[in-house]
């Protein structure tokens, strides 16, 4: 006699019934933060942070010696400073981008606004609407050089708003008067500058609506442009990081047909490139600076952690990176500024169970003091560490992934929440602090995230093998991770969900959809669900816009109708829960409801949470509160997890 839906489900009750005990305190992944990020002047007498706030995050300058706030830059709701730099000694200048939801990725508006540190003189510098709300000239900037030498003048890229492929220039900006003169035009549109020790502009990077690269250099401001590399001929992408101190050597970020980017030195003057820096396995992650905040000296890259490497492991800065290691084991380290006279430093140092602490780190002496700890009410010894994961593909691919999971009971299957991340091009999970991870993890599950086929960091041919592939070889990267966790005895192959946002939510649908056997249940937070709407949303801005949908989703809609999920839903036969929000213009709730529509048909248990007044992921605590308690008492019901407090 076989086991009836009865039997099983009475089996499954027990095995779910002793983790349904315990309950997730909330609180500590909800509260906001009181800084990101912090600089120092250049005298040493001020702090530049930036502080978060619900729907935005603002800048506030705080004198040293008495920790009083003299100044502040906000920009308005959905805004958040995306740069901060000291241009003199008392002016900071500030750059701002737009996110409107919690997961939406910022992106740069071109506006600048300054103050000076005591609060006076503050003004936008640039953008197209004043702090007093009316509109200025439709033109943006980003800022290139702070120009130190000239306590009022920095160099910016500026472009008009009127075009989605602008042409752009670059301008020597007063950042007290707004004033600017021409430096520099660009023989490519949509292009970013590059400059020398001297502030001389020496190498313009850029695209068209081709949305093809091209770099260009040219020997100095008299001198033609000269185009170096075109991805049309090479089918590679190159850009310029730096120069070095004698302007004769560039130091460029170059793909590779296969395998990760490499760091190369290019002779600008015999114009041969020799290759200085290059993991087997991973991209450059971040690229360290000089004090002088411009010129190239090694580089960090993610792989099960955060690694430093160095052009010259003897260079002042090599030599400072080190001792800082060897002062905080097991921690990455970041120089975030320092003084003018190089004697005291910023240093942020965090890691996977560290939400990170900024010290004031004395050269002379090389006593740390310890300025701020972010997240204070973490406490890292209760964290779950992130642990690298290494698979192969059914087609030889190598995969890699984090695997979250609590610190005890790891001698048994445990239930698994799979959870791809968002994007999905370019973007990759790493060695981090995952707040998502975290709770699923109180709550009694491993985690696993995988960084499939079209994620970034891990070369061009990586990245590009995923291209056209959403719902094809991408969906079958995180069923072979799953089917990976089960064999590695990580996942009770009963008790496995998939979670994700954004295209992470489009993955966790189709998952259900193309493995209907594989998983008990699947939660899509702001996703996207009908690759028809999607493409046609992001064909309508501009051709560059219609030519990265045909590149990367589909030059063939007839064929979306295949990997969409809300027309699929007649396959999934598990519990799905969806929440989106009203005013998302990234994934819009149209696509939640239109999964919604076609489960309700296909008589599939589904439930929602909308709320009207949110975007790309909510804002506001209580509706953050409200998802997460449904989140997990959703998984609870379905694995056996603890739910919410």
């Amino acid at each position: 006699m076989g086991w009836g839906t009865r039997s099983a489900g009475i089996l499954l009750g027990c095995l779910l019934a002793p983790l349904a005990q315990a309950q997730v305190d909330l609180q500590p992944f909800l509260k906001r933060d009181v800084l990101e990020t912090l600089k120092i002047s250049p005298t040493g007498e001020y702090y530049a942070m930036t502080v978060p706030l619900e729907d935005q995050t603002i800048l506030a300058v705080v004198r040293r010696a008495d920790k009083e706030v003299t100044s502040k830059i906000h920009a308005g709701s959905d805004s958040v400073i995306s740069n901060v730099w000291w241009v003199s000694d008392q002016r900071v200048v500030v750059s701002v981008a737009k996110k409107y939801g919690s997961r939406d990725k910022p992106y740069p508006t071109g506006e600048l606004y300054a103050t000076d540190a005591d609060g006076t003189k503050r003004r936008q510098i640039f953008g197209r609407y004043g702090l007093d709300g009316t509109e200025l000239q439709p033109r943006a900037a980003y800022l290139i050089d702070t120009l130190p030498e000239d306590p009022r003048k920095v160099l910016v890229g500026m472009y008009a708003l009127d075009t989605s492929t602008p042409s752009t220039r670059v301008e020597r900006l007063d950042v007290l008067s707004g004033s600017m003169t021409t430096v520099a035009t660009a023989p490519v549109r949509r292009a970013s500058f590059t400059v020398d020790a001297a502030r001389h502009v020496r190498f313009a990077h850029g695209a068209g609506d081709d949305n093809v690269s091209k770099l260009y250099h040219r020997a100095n401001e008299d001198a033609s442009w000269a185009l170096v590399n075109d991805e049309a001929k090479t089918g590679l992408v190159e850009w310029p990081l730096g120069m070095s101190a004698d302007g004769v050597t560039a130091y460029l970020q170059a793909q590779r047909a296969n395998g990760p980017d490499a760091i190369v030195a290019l002779d600008t003057v015999a114009g041969t490139r020799t290759e200085i820096l290059r993991d087997p396995v991973v991209d450059p992650y971040d690229i360290i600076y000089a004090d002088d905040g411009r010129t190239p000296v090694g580089s960090f890259f993610m792989h099960g952690k955060l690694r430093t490497a160095f052009f010259d492991e003897k260079s002042p800065t090599a030599r400072l990176y080190r001792k800082l290691e060897r002062a905080f084991p097991g921690s990455s380290i970041r120089v975030t500024s320092g003084t003018r006279d190089g004697r005291l430093k910023v240093v942020y140092v965090w890691s996977d169970t560290s939400p990170g602490d900024f010290y004031l780190f004395d050269t002379t002496d090389n006593s740390a003091d310890l300025i701020f700890s972010r997240r204070s009410w973490l406490d890292p010894a209760t964290l779950a560490p992130s642990e690298l994961v290494s698979l192969r593909a059914r087609d030889g691919l190598p995969l890699y992934g984090y695997l979250n999971r609590p610190r005890e009971g790891r001698d048994a299957p445990m239930p698994l929440v799979v959870m791809p991340h968002g994007g999905p091009f370019g973007i990759a999970d790493g060695w981090e602090i995952n707040d998502e991870a975290e709770m699923l993890v109180r709550a009694g599950y491993a985690v696993l995230r995988l960084n499939y086929r079209g994620s970034g960091n891990y070369g061009r041919r990586f990245q590009h093998v995923g291209a056209r592939q959403w719902g094809r070889t991408m969906q079958d990267d995180i069923t072979d991770a799953t089917r990976w966790a089960i064999e590695q005895k990580i996942a009770d192959p009963q008790r496995i969900c998939l979670y994700g946002a954004s295209y992470g939510a489009y993955a966790s649908l189709m998952g259900v959809a193309k493995e209907p056997e594989l998983y008990r249940c699947a939660a899509g937070y702001v996703g996207v669900y009908d690759l028809a709407l999607m493409h046609k949303q992001d064909s309508r801005d501009s051709q560059a816009g219609r030519n990265w949908a045909d590149d990367w989703i589909s030059d063939d809609r007839a064929t979306l109708a295949e990997v969409s999920p809300n027309l699929l839903a007649q396959r999934i036969r598990v519990p799905v829960f969806l929440a989106a929000g009203g005013k998302d213009e990234i994934a819009p709730q149209a696509h939640s409801e239109r999964m919604e529509k076609a489960l309700k048909a296909a008589n599939v248990p589904v439930e929602t949470l909308y709320v009207r007044t949110e975007g790309h992921g909510f804002y506001a605590e209580a509706n953050q509160r409200t998802y997460y308690t449904r989140l997990l008492d959703f998984l609870s019901r379905h694995l056996g997890g603890a739910k919410a407090k």
